[in-house]
């Protein structure tokens, strides 16, 4: 590999590198892994205690059989069990993870997001109905000068013939 080569294979790597969704989603990883232990407690703390208010804490110990007989557990287990426990549980985790990633940071963000759009257009707004009022404005006052000069009682309004904007008269 040549000098060149490696030089620009050096940059393309470094230009890949600082481009911004390379760092965000960098970012992303590390904040989903935090924001993955505050679930996972809220899921342990809060809801686990719930549900074992009605049964136990651990989800995962809830089956079914459905061949049996259905005895002992793990490798030593026989028979055929669903467990259902764990996959309410895990559901359970998601739809939490989902709630909380929605109310505390999605539609606080679009919220935001609308307001500033919002301000952004009348801001926008406002400054078209200023310039569409100076125009409306000078119409009038064009509209009104020619009516008057039409009635002939109308002083020219040219420098040049000797006017009020001319020589002073």
């Amino acid at each position: 590999m040549s000098d060149q080569e490696k030089t620009s294979l050096w940059q393309g790597f470094k230009a890949f590198l600082m481009r911004g969704n390379v760092v965000d989603l960098a970012v992303a990883v590390v904040i989903g892994a935090a924001f993955t232990h505050i679930v996972n407690s809220v899921v342990e703390g809060i809801i686990n205690p719930l549900v074992g208010a009605f049964g136990t804490q651990n989800l995962d110990s809830y089956t079914s059989c459905l061949k049996g007989p259905c005895e002992g557990t793990g490798d030593a287990a026989t028979g055929v069990r669903i467990l259902w426990g764990s996959v309410l549980g895990a559901t359970l985790q998601f739809v939490i993870t989902a709630a909380v990633v929605y109310f505390l940071m999605v539609l606080p963000m679009a919220k935001y997001l609308a307001r500033l759009e919002a301000r952004r257009k009348a801001k926008e707004g406002a400054h078209e109905v200023v310039e569409v009022t100076e125009l409306e404005v000078l119409k009038e006052i064009r509209d009104a000068l020619l009516a008057e000069r039409a009635q002939g009682g109308g002083r020219s309004l040219r420098a040049d013939d000797g006017g009020p904007t001319g020589d002073g008269r």
